[in-house]
């Protein structure tokens, strides 16, 4: 490391989908905590209240928050929206009980903030860290839909990222299109926008969750002429030069695993839940360091997608960041 940057400790998980957040990850001394949505499953007041109890557990001096689909009581006209076209009308006062009024799971939030919990509008903020770093972040809850009833909804491909160059770190709820994104099906469900604009923007960091199946890390080599031809990740991402750090399929057992490869995914999934998080480590001073042209991308959802995983773990991630 460098006298002119800092090391910086990230803790990422998301789609808790009302779950405990892992006690590993409570209890692991960080600099920043990221939480990328769905801290519910139905965005009731209940499931936010204990999310928010969870958060203050964290040991991070500062913690940063978007909602996700699920937490569609945080999108106001869409809560708004689901009240008045229910099928059937509603008890205002069963519905206060059950999601609070509009705005308060917002306000929630908001109250928080002396205790070092963020929740972020979609743009870029800045921070100035206590281990002396400067962090700029894009956040962004929006993930395409074609169902409104979902908080922070787009149809498909109708939404701008006005990600900046030089930005930090990426927060966003959806995967980029191509990169940890594949569904059971083997369907790729990212975002085209979004992967074209973190394409341009390069952050050291892209964080996100919402496909479950597609969590794991890479470490992605960008080409030098990027976006020469319409972004795609054939196109721009130099896989050739790129690192899985790691990903389901990596720990999990099929018909097509030898004894021997079926062996070394059973222990190395039982070294990793032993440590209780999954590890990305691109400071100056680790094996791999961060360069520039590359962006860590982190899927960290940690609901689970299949019987054999019903969970999966977080991510401890470290990079450089510039001196205040």
């Amino acid at each position: 490391m460098d006298a002119t940057s800092v090391t910086t400790k990230f803790l990422v998980i998301s789609d808790t989908h009302g779950a405990d957040i892992p006690h590993a990850a409570r209890h692991l001394p960080v600099d920043v905590a990221i939480h990328c949505g769905d801290l519910t499953e139905e965005s009731k007041i209940d499931e936010l209240r204990i999310a928010l109890k969870q958060l203050q557990e964290i040991e991070a001096p500062l913690k940063l928050v978007i909602p996700g689909n699920h937490d569609f009581t945080m999108d106001v006209p869409t809560f708004k929206n689901n009240i008045a076209n229910a099928p059937e009308p509603l008890d205002p006062a069963l519905v206060r009980t059950e999601y609070g009024d509009y705005g308060e799971a917002k306000q929630m939030f908001e109250d928080m903030k002396a205790q070092g919990i963020h929740v972020l509008e979609e743009g870029t903020h800045q921070f100035e860290l206590s281990n002396g770093a400067l962090l700029s972040v894009y956040a962004s809850p929006f993930t395409p839909s074609l169902h409104d009833s979902w908080g922070f909804h787009y149809p498909p491909e109708q939404h701008n990222f006005d990600i900046p160059k030089g930005v930090d770190v990426v927060i966003t709820h959806g995967p980029p299109h191509g990169v940890m994104d594949f569904t059971a099906s083997g369907r790729g469900a990212g975002c085209p926008n979004l992967f074209r604009a973190v394409a341009h923007a390069q952050p050291k960091l892209h964080c996100f969750g919402h496909i479950h199946e597609g969590w794991g890390a890479k470490l992605a080599t960008w080409r030098e002429h990027v976006g020469e031809a319409p972004a795609n990740h054939f196109a721009d991402i130099d896989h050739d030069e790129s690192v899985v750090v790691e990903k389901l399929s990596g720990l999990t057992t099929t018909r097509f695993d030898t004894v021997a490869s079926a062996r070394a995914k059973r222990d190395r999934r039982a070294a990793l839940e032993a440590r209780g998080y999954a590890a990305a480590r691109h400071g100056a001073d680790d094996e791999r360091p961060l360069r520039p042209g590359q962006t860590l991308f982190v899927n960290a959802a940690v609901e689970g997608s299949t019987v054999e995983f019903p969970a999966h773990m977080p991510w401890v991630v470290d990079i450089d960041l510039p001196h205040q």
